[in-house]
């Protein structure tokens, strides 16, 4: 009875659960006679992750999160896929000690851990995970994912590479031994993963003893696969093969991009090296070649900010901005408004730095710096095109903002971006850059910031009933809007779960959080005396614009996000 209700007690502590709820759980544990553990399910207040963690606590031994470990292809040869589903284990790795480490559902069954031993020839550490990542790092590790045909490539690679090195003299030579069919197989199956998952970005890093394959899934790096230092070298030269890259500079970073198919999909490679301490880095970009474009109430915009959206891109000029981070979907909400303006009386010209979706019927424009063709230089040859709408990639400079600016004034609708944290502090940011406060009040319309956001999975989102502490919290982000989606001190949301079709996040696929500022005539009068970041937005409030941490918290309440999720990425 003491161990379940230290269960409750560290998930109090690990502030998972709150002293009401954990109280109301050992008063249903009086009640019914459940267990704790069960009850803490059926409520949904912990997931199965959290208790086994909780758990391993409990009886002082270490826990592992197999959904963000990758297992090299070496370590799993140690145990046989026979022996890990029999006993619902995995081998993990080696710790400090020279241990082997093994991910078990049961690291006190002594008798196994000596048949382990008995078996590899290694002292086993043994450690707690939970049973069905277990299970599914089985499946995929073992039979269907990355790792199997690696390990295949792998033991041909062995033998090929040791010859190689002595064969090796020239740059020709390297060229061939990395053509060989193995490591074009290890490349192919990290690219074909990448697709499968929909990654948007693939890291190939060199440690001391091992090069880890990350993968950035739904925004989060995730770790996936590690591979033997020996067959570093191999890779990233077939991968600069690949990309027409120099594979004998290994001093300096390099730039190229290649296309590769799976199936019916065609995806651009952009590829970047990067010369790091134990050997070169490689950075992958996956750009799908798709023709379906997302609506804007797709990508998340909604109520009135897609109402005042919609109305200023159907403008005949002004300048429309959309601010956000690297990688906050910044060219996709583009993409999108381009294409709802986009009719056969109407010439769209775009300057971009790379060109990552392309558009029927518009003249699309990629940098070229090294040839004199720069976001300012570009925005000068396109004046002469006789364009209706031109959209510039980023405004980086003063230059660049000028030109945009004289665009505007001069009957053009000009979309660009620019990095900010919010709406309002993009237009003292432009001040900042030289602007005139007469010419920006006059040509700026609309500023969009934005932020994506991972949505859940519908398949095993969890509805979770909120403490009142939780619910205040709603609350308060909610700020003017609480009454309209708060009605009582305990309200629905969800919470991640995991399962096989979201690969165990509780997540699939992102959506934008955003905030829409119109540049109404109150707030250029701002403009022009130089107002602050923070009077320009109280102004737009008063409008009616919403908040990007408001926005987030009306879709944890309709139950596409996680309050966690919206917390970490708009939290301010």
């Amino acid at each position: 009875m003491a161990e379940r209700t230290d269960l409750v007690d560290i998930l109090v502590k690990n502030n998972v659960i709150n002293d009401d709820q954990a109280s109301q759980i050992r008063l249903d544990h009086i009640n019914t006679g459940k267990e704790l553990k069960s009850i803490i399910m059926e409520r949904g207040l912990a997931g199965p992750k959290q208790i086994v963690q909780a758990e391993a606590e409990i009886l002082n031994v270490e826990f592992i999160d197999l959904g963000v470990k990758a297992i090299s292809p070496e370590i799993l040869s140690k145990i046989p896929e026979s022996v890990a589903r029999h006993y619902t284990l995995i081998p993990v790795g080696y710790d400090g000690e020279g241990k082997l480490q093994v991910a078990m559902k049961d690291p006190l069954d002594l008798q196994l851990v000596e048949f382990l031993e008995t078996k590899t020839g290694d002292n086993i550490h043994p450690m707690m995970a939970e049973e069905k990542s277990i299970k599914d790092s089985i499946a995929e590790m073992y039979s269907v994912g990355i790792e199997k045909e690696v390990r295949a490539a792998l033991k041909e690679t062995e033998k090929d590479v040791k010859q190689a090195e002595q064969e090796i003299e020239t740059v020709d030579d390297l060229r061939k031994a990395v053509e060989s069919a193995p490591v074009a197989r290890i490349v192919s199956t990290i690219f074909e993963y990448a697709i499968k998952v929909k990654a948007s970005d693939v890291h190939i890093e060199p440690g001391e003893d091992h090069t880890r394959i990350r993968y950035r899934i739904d925004g989060i790096l995730r770790e996936r696969l590690a591979l033997p230092r020996r067959v570093h070298d191999s890779v990233v030269s077939r991968i600069k093969i690949l990309s027409n890259l120099k594979i004998d500079e290994r001093r300096v970073p390099q730039d190229g991009r290649t296309m590769y198919e799976m199936g019916d999909q065609q995806v651009d490679l952009r590829i970047s090296t990067l010369p790091t301490t134990h050997g070169e880095k490689v950075v992958a970009r996956l750009l799908r070649k798709t023709k379906n474009v997302p609506t804007l109430e797709e990508l998340g915009i909604k109520g009135l900010a897609l109402k005042q959206f919609k109305e200023v891109i159907h403008k005949p000029n002004g300048i429309i901005l959309v601010t956000g981070p690297t990688g906050s979907g910044k060219t996709t909400t583009l993409r999108t408004a381009l294409s709802m303006i986009n009719t056969t009386d109407i010439n769209i010209c775009t300057l971009e730095d790379p060109v990552e979706y392309e558009i029927a019927g518009i003249n699309q424009v990629q940098t070229n710096p090294q040839a004199g063709l720069t976001f300012a230089s570009g925005l000068r040859s396109f004046l002469r095109q006789d364009p209706d709408v031109i959209m510039v990639g980023e405004i980086r400079d003063s230059e660049t903002m000028e030109l945009a600016i004289q665009a505007s004034l001069t009957g053009h609708l000009v979309f660009s971006t620019i990095h900010t944290n919010s709406a309002a502090g993009t237009l003292p940011r432009l001040l900042d850059m030289g602007a005139e406060p007469f010419l920006l009040a006059s040509t700026m319309e609309l500023v969009l910031a934005q932020r994506l956001v991972r949505t859940l999975c519908d398949k095993c989102k969890q509805p979770h009933e909120t403490a009142p502490d939780e619910t205040e919290k709603v609350r308060e982000m909610l700020g003017p809007l609480a009454d309209q989606y708060v009605k009582s001190d305990k309200i629905t949301i969800y919470k991640q779960q995991g399962c096989s079709e979201c690969n165990d996040t509780g997540y699939v696929g992102r959506m934008g959080i955003y905030e829409v500022l119109v540049v109404t005539e109150k707030v250029g009068r701002l403009i022009l005396e130089r107002e602050t970041a923070d009077t320009i937005e109280a102004e737009a409030i008063n409008n009616g614009m919403l908040k990007m941490l408001q926005d987030g918290m009306i879709k944890v309440v309709e139950g596409v996000t996680t309050l966690e999720e919206i917390l970490r990425v708009a939290r301010e």
